[in-house]
């Protein structure tokens, strides 16, 4: 099944933020327990600061940057991101994203509430076990706290 980009897409206001656009791929097709999104912010945009911790609805997200520059904040630490960069918002934890950039901040966005889940028979989990633990501390020092 195939979803194109801009397929379905709609504008939002999130969390008191400012106007974005967003696609909900797969909406009411996927049965995987999360939700992935699209989400299209213009220069000076923002998501508003929030967190998630309502009882008995508990959220985790992950923010994948694929276009654009911006500045994503989680508790006390402020991060610059760009293209390829990734960001976890742990349940609970207050978190924004702005778009700092000229252009469009564009972010995969996946959430969902936290759950065990074992992928260790697959070859791909044991290779990222390997290069968490092998990976020198340092590597990406270009993604420090501001």
């Amino acid at each position: 099944m195939l979803e194109r980009a801009g397929t379905h897409a709609f504008r939002y206001n999130l969390h008191e933020g400012s106007p974005l656009q967003m696609q909900w791929l797969f909406y009411g097709q996927s049965e995987l327990p999360v939700a992935l999104q699209i989400w299209e912010l213009p220069p000076g945009g923002f998501e508003g600061m929030h967190s998630h911790a309502e009882p008995g609805r508990p959220l985790e997200e992950i923010y994948v940057v694929t276009e654009g520059m911006g500045q994503m904040t989680v508790e006390d630490e402020t991060y610059s991101i760009g293209v390829g960069d990734a960001v976890l918002a742990r349940v609970g934890s207050r978190h924004d994203l702005r778009n700092t950039g000229k252009g469009p901040l564009k972010v995969l966005v996946i959430w969902g509430e936290p759950r065990a889940a074992d992928y260790s028979n697959f070859g791909s989990a044991k290779m990222a076990r390997i290069a968490r633990t092998e990976a020198p501390p340092d590597s990406h020092a270009g993604n420090r706290p501001l």
